[in-house]
């Protein structure tokens, strides 16, 4: 488990309003600590080498960073075991379930007159937290889904956010360059082979072609894998991994990252509709969710960026659950609620205990 001076470090760096972050790489027994030594604001777009970026969807909104060189790096190895969860039964209100899906049927209308092919429409849960103790959240956010990127961040401007997300936006080694379209979502009935719809490869399909298009002016090579399962806790995702070898002195790590954020598989296609129509219909800011974040020279190594998927914002008396999902011309209203409430499982499953 992470060690006692650990928690009592990130406890006093909160008690001080002073930036830290706690994370995981998918599948990796080593948890990395970042203590910020100030309460400054660091700016990415400064061009930290070796820094943790933390962005939101929105491109004109503020992004975030600690830089390594401004903070303490505490690295801790651990050891893990897989746990299934019980699914957590969601009581939401009959207007809220009716609201959304007004909202998904408008989304359907707008993409049959050929205004758009996608669209992503996402809601936020507001859900009561009693005696979330902080090391019982970290506890069961590292130890439950191993498999994907696990973290907490806070800031005195953003507050606290965790999350567990399946979606790598890149990776990047030298002149290496690594991403994945995830998109396609079922319930993941370990019991039950998936068998996924037209309607679901098209929309994966989607993002897959919007990624390759953003990236060929950037990559001398570009390989396509075929499309997989991807398991991400209680649901399941079509995946398809994207590699290529960058072009010598095009683009930074941020202005790839730029570049390829927001894809399809969080926005839709085309992405200027796309955006248009979420600004004007979603009715709430997404703030973190669904932008990106991630280390800067993870062991002076790699770098990688994660779509901020499977996310909570933490309040001092409740939490705040992000869920979402792609709207195409066959779409079924329901079936996408019903598509939001399996997503909301991944975070409830870490704040059961709170609930």
């Amino acid at each position: 488990m992470i060690n006692t001076s650990t928690m009592e470090l990130l406890l006093e760096q909160f008690k001080s309003k002073k930036p830290y972050v706690i994370y995981s790489l998918p599948n990796s027994t080593e948890i990395t600590t970042i203590l910020q030594e100030d309460d400054a604001y660091y700016n990415p777009e400064d061009f930290y080498e070796r820094a943790f970026v933390f962005c939101p969807f929105s491109e004109e909104a503020k992004r975030y960073c600690i830089p390594k060189e401004h903070a303490k790096v505490i690295k801790q190895d651990i050891t893990f075991q897989e746990q299934k969860l019980d699914e957590v039964v969601v009581k939401e209100a009959a207007e809220t379930k009716e609201a959304y899906i007004s909202l998904l049927q408008r989304t359907i209308d707008v993409i049959h007159n050929r205004k758009a092919k996608k669209i992503v429409m996402s809601r936020k849960a507001s859900f009561p937290i009693t005696g979330a103790n902080p090391e019982k959240v970290l506890k069961r956010l590292f130890f439950i889904y191993p498999n994907a990127f696990r973290y907490v961040w806070y800031h005195p401007d953003t507050g606290v956010w965790c999350g567990v997300t399946p979606e790598l936006l890149m990776r990047k080694s030298d002149n290496g360059f690594k991403t994945m379209a995830v998109a396609g979502t079922k319930s993941n009935d370990l019991e039950t082979r998936v068998e996924w719809t037209q309607k679901e490869r098209d929309e994966h399909q989607y993002v897959v072609d919007d990624i390759v298009k953003k990236l060929q002016s950037v990559f001398s090579v570009i390989k396509v894998s075929k499309p997989q399962n991807h398991a991400a806790g209680p649901v399941v995702h079509l995946r398809t991994d994207i590699e290529g070898a960058i072009k010598k002195g095009k683009l930074s790590l941020t202005e790839l990252a730029s570049r390829l954020h927001p894809t399809s598989a969080i926005c839709g296609t085309p992405r200027n509709a796309a955006r248009q129509f979420i600004e004007a219909n979603e009715g709430y800011d997404r703030e973190f969710y669904a932008g990106f974040l991630g280390p800067l020279k993870e062991n002076d190594q790699d770098s990688y960026m994660f779509v901020n998927l499977r996310c909570a914002k933490i309040l001092k008396d409740r939490a705040e659950i992000f869920v979402g999902g792609g709207i195409t011309k066959d779409s079924s209203p329901e079936a996408e609620w019903e598509e939001t409430q399996n997503k909301m499982q991944t975070m409830l499953g870490v704040l059961q205990p709170f609930l």
